[in-house]
């Protein structure tokens, strides 16, 4: 890795780290910094569509709106951009969301998911024990 890539890596984490105590600020100073990513996306794609030619074409409404979809789908971005993985997950285990469990339920789901980890390590030991055999 490089020394820049992993210096940002580092910068993000203290970041990430820091804001996660304020979790309104943070979601209100990503949703600004998202809204600005896709208002230079979307003025881009203006700007293309403008030029004339095959890119007016591409750019276009209509065949924006197939490719997106079409590589969202092919990316597996269309449903957990949309809605999201921990939700539907959530909702199919009839969960709380993760913003509404407590400390300490999270900390009883840690424990939990580190317990059967172990408990598979200890499954696999001994198939490699029996295999040996």
């Amino acid at each position: 890795m490089s020394p820049l890539v992993k210096f940002f890596d580092k910068l993000e984490d203290r970041t990430r780290a820091g804001l996660s105590r304020s979790p309104i600020a943070y979601a209100i100073i990503g949703g600004v910094f998202v809204v600005l990513f896709w208002r230079a996306v979307w003025l881009s794609a203006d700007m293309l569509a403008e030029v004339g030619g095959w890119l007016s074409v591409i750019f276009s409404p209509g065949v924006s709106l197939i490719l997106s979809m079409f590589g969202l789908l092919l990316t597996g971005l269309f449903v957990s951009f949309f809605i999201g993985d921990r939700i539907i997950l959530t909702g199919l285990k009839h969960e709380k969301k993760l913003a509404e469990k407590t400390e300490k339920e999270v900390e009883e789901e840690e424990s939990k998911i580190k317990e059967l980890h172990a408990h598979i390590e200890h499954i696999e030991k001994r198939l490699d024990e029996i295999a040996k055999q």
